[in-house]
């Protein structure tokens, strides 16, 4: 770990971005990937309704899973400060308490989950037909959600050591597997939403798997038992700083639960499946620019924490020009190809037929997305977790919200999609002001 350590505030910031954002993106494009095909293997083999049973599902697993990636983030936003200051002891400690936190949080959360689950999966949008659909696939996926939460917070410390590749492999693994069960589940033994809803939770425990292994033979954050004792200050900590996650998926499972109840009402179930495509692809074409901001976050803790003001900013400045380039070059290819990506994943026409306008205009701000990531990506990097869950709201619930109840007064359906681009306009401009402030503060 001194090799690393030594990187991190001494090789080129180019240099050393590519090396830590490169794995990221494999991990994540794979990840992504995964989804994608589990997206279309999904409406080929069952249909267009399993496509939007699935979309009604994953906010409320994703938003539970999301308390492990919001205790990982806030607890490697210690860890990267606390090894760029050479502090191991606070380091390793910081890990027992996310272990601990993660467990006893998420495992609450999802009892209370699977306790009111016919009242929470029409609330999301789970109604008509796809209300059975979705309860078969929410109820198992909740029971693999605890494991997932665990593999993200995992998955942010050992980025935090400075260790990208495995953090990659982490992410690779049970992407490759849920394939692998998907075909097998859903193709052979034709088990339906049920081989989906299991090819996805014994995913997660592969993954479990690989990152335990990491931490008993690669880490060097050494846990002993006193470790997983939770201390109260570094609680705080890890919470401060992974509230700007956390409120970050809680907006996007309200907004899903708000988009899935709007289409509902204005184009009914083919409309829920326009949207779960539009959803995979966002997160599908993306990769490479969260996987810089990925890449950003232990640089810039790191070296903010040996207090190298410089590398901070450049690290700023060049993050923000590769996210932006390769932003606005993926918005350029969905816009060329929007006709032909909707035979993917449906064979229905009137999924077909909605999907490209809506492609368009969902990513048509594509090229501002990174300046909104790699803002608020600083001030989480650097510690300060209220400027950072402010950025984090103010596309969702300042701009996004307000717009979706707005224009589709005026453009019906196409207000829907129209509210996207203009909140991440709108946000983009808050982020720039204050990222642009805080520079001037802190850094020069």
């Amino acid at each position: 770990m001194k090799n690393n350590r030594e990187q991190m505030g001494t090789l080129p910031i180019s240099k050393l971005l590519i090396q830590q954002a490169v794995p990221a993106s494999i991990g994540i494009l794979v990840m992504s990937l995964n989804i994608l095909i589990d997206t279309i293997f999904v409406g080929q083999w069952i249909g267009s309704n399993a496509i939007a049973a699935i979309n009604v599902v994953l906010p409320v697993s994703f938003f539970i899973s999301a308390l492990g990636m919001a205790i990982g983030i806030g607890g490697a936003s210690i860890i990267s400060r606390a090894l760029g200051q050479d502090d191991l002891k606070k380091a390793t400690a910081t890990f027992g308490n996310q272990i601990t936190f993660t467990l006893l949080l998420t495992i609450f959360v999802v009892v209370l989950g699977l306790g009111f689950v016919d009242q929470i999966i029409p609330l999301f949008g789970g109604k008509g037909s796809l209300f059975s659909l979705s309860k078969v696939y929410y109820t198992i996926v909740m029971y693999g959600v605890p494991v997932l939460a665990f593999c993200m917070m995992g998955n942010n410390t050992i980025r935090a050591e400075g260790k990208p590749k495995n953090a990659m492999y982490a992410m690779m693994l049970p992407s490759v597997s849920n394939l692998i069960l998907d075909y097998l589940f859903i193709n052979v033994f034709d088990w339906g939403m049920m081989g989906a809803a299991w090819a996805t939770t014994l995913s997660y425990g592969v993954c479990a798997a690989y990152i335990g292994y990491f931490f008993v033979r690669h880490s060097i954050l050494r846990l002993q038992w006193s470790d997983h004792k939770l201390q109260w200050p570094l609680v705080k900590e890890i919470s401060s700083l992974g509230s700007v996650t956390l409120a970050r998926q809680a907006m996007v499972s309200v907004t899903v639960l708000l988009v899935n109840n709007l289409l509902f009402t204005y184009g009914g179930e083919s409309s829920i499946a326009v949207y779960a495509i539009l959803s995979r692809m966002l997160m599908f074409v993306t990769f490479p620019i969260f996987g810089i901001t990925q890449g950003f976050l232990p640089i810039a803790g790191f070296n903010y924490g040996a207090q190298e003001w410089d590398r901070v900013q450049l690290v700023i400045k060049i993050s923000l020009k590769y996210a932006t380039l390769l932003a606005t070059a993926i918005g350029l290819v969905v816009f060329i190809f929007a006709e032909y990506i909707p035979y993917l994943f449906s064979k229905e026409n009137i999924v077909i037929a909605q999907t490209p306008l809506a492609l368009r205009y969902v990513f048509a701000a594509l090229p501002v997305i990174g300046v909104q990531l790699i803002g608020a990506a600083y001030f989480q990097a650097v510690g300060k977790a209220l400027p950072a869950l402010l950025l984090t709201l103010s596309r969702q619930g300042l701009f996004f919200i307000p717009l979706l109840y707005i224009l589709p007064n005026f453009f019906g359906i196409n207000g829907i999609w129209l509210a996207f681009p203009l909140a991440d306009v709108l946000s983009m401009l808050v982020t720039v002001y204050f990222l642009r402030k805080a520079i001037k503060k802190h850094l020069q």
